[in-house]
């Protein structure tokens, strides 16, 4: 779904960036290599966003063993494929497969067991996972899982030639493929054409956001934000405003903060203790999903 708009710019306060982070190199699952944007001690934040992953290589090495089956409780998990193929297998019955510029959406809710492998034994596998909290009230849902493809991610370019692929939200009147009401995400992955370009999207005041620039480099209201950069975007203004002058591509991502608390231990994340012992238990019993 490609359409070509003009966008003015809305916004007339843009948000500075109020830190720059560094990624965390890392690895998870059964030894996957990847890089932690959003770390721990950003969850509150950055509420309703729990954690994000970068993962890019060329090395079979570095991501062929993938992710084995591992529970999940109380969040989402968003897949995002720019190049490679990666199969989602789970408890509830779920299986899809997401190639070069897919997404795959998960809601672990009261709980699921899946996995996350690799089908390619070589070339490059690149991506994000991002993990999106859920209100205390929703956290015991059933859980939910939608494949979407990349011809399936709403996406327009705009009269300076940038394109904005909306995987969730609202972006210049393009509904993005994903919305949820409690969090109100906003998911864009902008592309800068090799001219550069400016882009601009309103944001409401209250709605934490970050951009992860992750091709060339993005100047924020006047900070440079280099490649494998993250830039936390201060809670003022209007809206946010992203330029290059070359080639580049950023994620921008906001969301309405659930201001609950936050109890994690490993892959399940609820409000209190006592609901993590509950979430341990029921997965070592063989009653999470």
């Amino acid at each position: 779904m490609d359409t070509s708009t003009t966008t003015s710019s809305t916004v007339s306060q843009p948000r500075r960036a109020e830190r720059l982070v560094t990624g965390q190199p890392t690895s998870d699952g059964a030894g996957v290599k990847l890089t932690r944007v959003l770390t721990h001690d950003l969850q509150q934040r950055l509420d309703p966003f729990l954690m994000l992953d970068n993962f890019a290589s060329d090395d079979p090495n570095d991501y062929g063993a993938g992710f084995p089956s591992h529970p999940h409780r109380g969040f989402e998990t968003v897949s995002y494929m720019l190049t490679g193929n990666m199969r989602h297998k789970d408890s509830a019955g779920h299986e899809g497969l997401i190639t070069d510029g897919g997404v795959q959406w998960m809601t672990a809710g009261r709980g699921v067991i899946h996995s996350e492998m690799p089908e390619q034994n070589d070339g490059v596998m690149e991506g994000f996972q991002l993990w999106l909290n859920l209100p205390g009230k929703d956290k015991m849902c059933a859980p939910w899982y939608r494949d979407i493809q990349s011809p399936e991610v709403p996406q327009y370019t705009t009269a300076d030639g940038v394109t904005v692929r909306v995987i969730a939200g609202e972006s210049h009147g393009t509904a993005g493929a994903v919305q949820r009401e409690a969090t109100q995400p906003l998911y864009l992955d902008i592309i800068f054409p090799e001219g550069g370009g400016r882009f601009s999207q309103p944001l409401p005041a209250g709605h934490n956001a970050f951009t992860y620039v992750y091709r060339g480099s993005v100047d924020v209201a006047g900070t440079d934000v280099q490649r494998n950069r993250m830039a936390i975007l201060a809670n003022e203004g209007d809206g946010v405003t992203l330029s290059a002058s070359g080639a580049a591509r950023a994620l921008l991502i906001a969301g309405q903060p659930l201001r609950e608390p936050i109890a994690q231990y490993g892959p399940f994340v609820m409000n209190t203790r006592d609901e993590l012992i509950q979430a341990v238990e029921d997965f070592q019993n063989g009653r999470l999903a």
